[in-house]
């Protein structure tokens, strides 16, 4: 606005309105606005150049622009964080993921970032989890893994979980689904809620199996709420003993040691915790993703209108439907380890690879970007089974950097030998105890020449 002002002639109400049409990014006022802001610093005795020139100036800084509270403020969070990242990382994570546990989106992409940390978040745990993601540390503060947060579980509420918490903080550990169904609260004992924390595994540190589980919990939790009653209306059976202070189950329901397979656990897992905890379907294809993909959920935001790309994923939602030619279509949202982008497959593409889309199996996908109505979709025109590359004889370099010897100058040489050998495989950095991954540009074709330049460089123990 100052800038309106002082060169080009505006006043504060037309400097103001310059600002709107920058702030709000509309590019039809904008343009009106550069022939006058262009004329104005013209007729201030200025060159049509410079006017340009600084036109050209203001609207590249209004793309992003913070005014200097907004920056301090933005400056400071990003320290605060980002001390807390690198040294606190378990209490760090724990506590963003609780701060979006009822967000659809971004719980998977923090979840990622755990799992790129080597943090290992773990499924509920009616022994162990708090009301929120809780970090468990190990002996050193820097082993442990995170537990997931119980009123983060879909169907069970706070309050149900406040009454699970208080019993155990005053009685100790749940030994059985048994004793958990004799000691807590009977507000507890509702179907939806145990339902949700079965399949959610938040019995597995019992020694239940979730699909025998799953199976007889219902009997299991009337036959107790029975005796429990009976009990609170002092009625006393033929098989109660006085002496004991505990009931006594003569007939207690087996549960049976059957367990899903790994693609139900995980599909009951994602129902009930909004997402992908003890396992991913993708796990074991990063590599390929990594390979193949020059697309993620995340990276949608940057990507070009129109482009193809290739996206690696899971099928979720898949949903079928007729149109009035009688056509088959769909759409579904492809989940990929950092979040999710919808899907559209058109009639035509659907008649030649529609028996591919399979709920819950993990695919390649190659798609046209659309991003009318600010939203990032894809296009589907082909689908693939996303396969691991067994066949490939090297799947990643690592490249140890010595401690002692190694200067600014060898990384740079470094930098400029792999962007030479240019190719599919992956190249990780160890620097003392941290290993980098170097991202997509720093991608090689492994053979002897590569690998001996490497070495000439760095030393004959540098490569893995």
């Amino acid at each position: 606005m100052r800038v309106a002002q002082k060169f080009a002639g505006y006043s504060l109400a037309d400097a103001d309105s310059l600002r709107k049409a920058m702030g709000k990014k509309i590019r039809e006022a904008m343009e009106k606005e550069r022939e006058r802001f262009v004329t104005g610093m013209v007729e201030n005795g200025y060159d049509r150049s410079l006017g340009t020139e600084v036109f050209s100036t203001i609207s590249q800084f209004a793309d992003y622009a913070f005014n200097k509270s907004h920056s301090y403020g933005y400056g400071l969070i990003a320290y605060q964080t980002a001390f807390l990242k690198v040294n606190y990382p378990m209490q760090y994570m724990s506590a963003l993921l609780t701060s979006v546990k009822k967000d659809k989106d971004k719980p998977a992409v923090y979840l990622n970032e755990c799992r790129m940390m080597g943090i290992d978040v773990v499924v509920p745990d009616v022994n162990r989890a708090q009301m929120n993601y809780f970090p468990e540390l190990g002996s050193d503060d820097e082993n442990g893994n995170i537990v997931f947060g119980l009123s983060a579980i879909r169907n069970v509420g706070e309050g149900l979980v406040r009454l699970l918490l208080e019993e155990r903080e005053a009685n100790g550990v749940f030994e059985s689904f048994y004793d958990f169904c004799e000691r807590v609260d009977m507000q507890v004992l509702n179907r939806r809620a145990i339902e949700a924390l079965i399949k959610g595994g938040a019995f597995d540190g019992l020694g239940h199996k979730r699909q025998g589980l799953l199976g007889v919990f219902e009997r299991i939790v009337e036959q107790v709420v029975s005796r429990r009653r009976e009990r609170d209306m002092g009625v006393m059976t033929l098989f109660d003993a006085p002496a004991e202070s505990e009931a006594v189950f003569d007939e207690k329901i087996e549960i049976p040691e059957v367990e899903f397979e790994k693609s139900q656990r995980l599909a009951y897992e994602k129902e009930m915790l909004g997402r992908y905890i003890s396992d991913h379907p993708l796990g074991g294809y990063e590599h390929v993703l990594r390979r193949k993909c020059n697309f993620t959920s995340s990276s949608g935001d940057n990507a070009e209108e129109g482009k193809v790309v290739v996206a690696g994923g899971v099928v979720t939602d898949l949903q079928k439907k007729w149109t009035r030619r009688g056509e088959l279509m769909a759409s579904f949202t492809l989940e990929d380890l950092e979040g999710t982008v919808e899907v559209i497959i058109f009639t035509k593409v659907m008649a030649e690879i529609g028996h591919k889309v399979i709920e819950d199996e993990p695919i390649l996908l190659t798609g046209r970007i659309d991003k009318r109505d600010d939203n990032v979709k894809l296009i589907c025109l082909d689908i693939s089974q996303l396969e691991t590359d067994s066949n490939s004889p090297l799947e990643s370099l690592e490249i140890r950097v010595p401690s002692t010897g190694v200067t600014g100058k060898h990384l740079e040489q470094l930098s400029g030998i792999l962007k030479g050998h240019h190719g599919d495989c992956d190249v990780y950095l160890h620097l003392g105890d941290k290993k980098i991954w170097l991202g997509p540009e720093f991608r090689v074709e492994p053979h002897s020449g590569l690998l001996g330049e490497i070495r000439v460089l760095l030393g004959a123990e540098s490569i893995r």
